[in-house]
């Protein structure tokens, strides 16, 4: 597995060196905050030529650096349950470019979780940590065989649920108070939450679009609704 890009590269350097395999540098590639922390963490370097890199990997934005690392491991949510985190539980969710930016949002924010299905939703691939750009660091990712049940852990476990849609009838999250812990389920942009898990929802919520009648991406609704969540958890303290 290749990490690409100057920030992936750097925060790996820093929060987990031991999971770098091989570091590979573009000839001409200079970032003395990257090379030093290389060098003290002891990690093999190569540098090659530009063209030799894109034999290697076949991406955008490489920026001249590449590091082969360890497979990603994905956290166990029975673990997660105990560190008071907040739970976002992605249903359907396909597009690498999403989850990325997800898991850099939340990494901003700080204190939650990631809650992916095994099967028909994009996982933690090397796309996804490159749009990360080193978030993957400070948020855990779970992978569940079965969504369903991993929310009802999480209800047995004293989560309140709250799902996300645009339906006019959710509540405005401008007039809710979140009780915690809490876990949030996003749905596809295409198909929203699955039936599947609607018994376990306590409350559907919505953002109110006062411009245009449209709906943000999955991302940029994730973004608002973790924002309100951390003001909120902030008043409890």
């Amino acid at each position: 597995m290749f990490l690409y890009g100057k920030n992936s590269v750097y925060e790996r350097l820093k929060a987990n060196s031991s999971s770098i395999k091989k570091v590979i540098l573009e000839t001409s590639f200079r970032a003395p905050h990257i090379e030093t922390l290389i060098k003290k963490h002891g990690i093999p370097t190569e540098r090659i030529s530009l063209s030799r890199m894109e034999r290697l990997k076949r991406a955008k934005n490489m920026q001249g650096i590449l590091a082969e690392v360890e497979p990603f491991k994905y956290a166990a949510l029975t673990e997660l349950l105990k560190q008071g985190l907040t739970f976002i539980f992605l249903d359907r969710i396909n597009d690498p470019q999403n989850l990325g930016v997800i898991i850099r949002s939340l990494a901003c924010f700080g204190n939650f979780a990631v809650i992916i299905p095994e099967k028909g939703a994009c996982s933690v691939t090397e796309a996804v940590l490159h749009v990360a750009s080193g978030a993957d660091n400070y948020v855990p990712v779970a992978m569940v065989g079965d969504m369903p049940c991993a929310l009802g852990q999480a209800k047995d476990a004293g989560f309140n649920v709250y799902a996300a849609t645009p339906q006019p009838e959710a509540l405005d999250i401008n007039k809710i108070s979140f009780p915690f812990p809490l876990a949030l389920i996003l749905g596809s942009e295409a198909q929203g939450v699955s039936p599947v898990l609607e018994k376990y929802i306590d409350y559907k919520i919505r953002i109110p679009m006062y411009g245009a009648q449209l709906s943000l991406n999955v991302s940029m609704a994730c973004t608002v609704f973790c924002h309100e969540i951390c003001r909120q958890k902030k008043l409890l303290r």
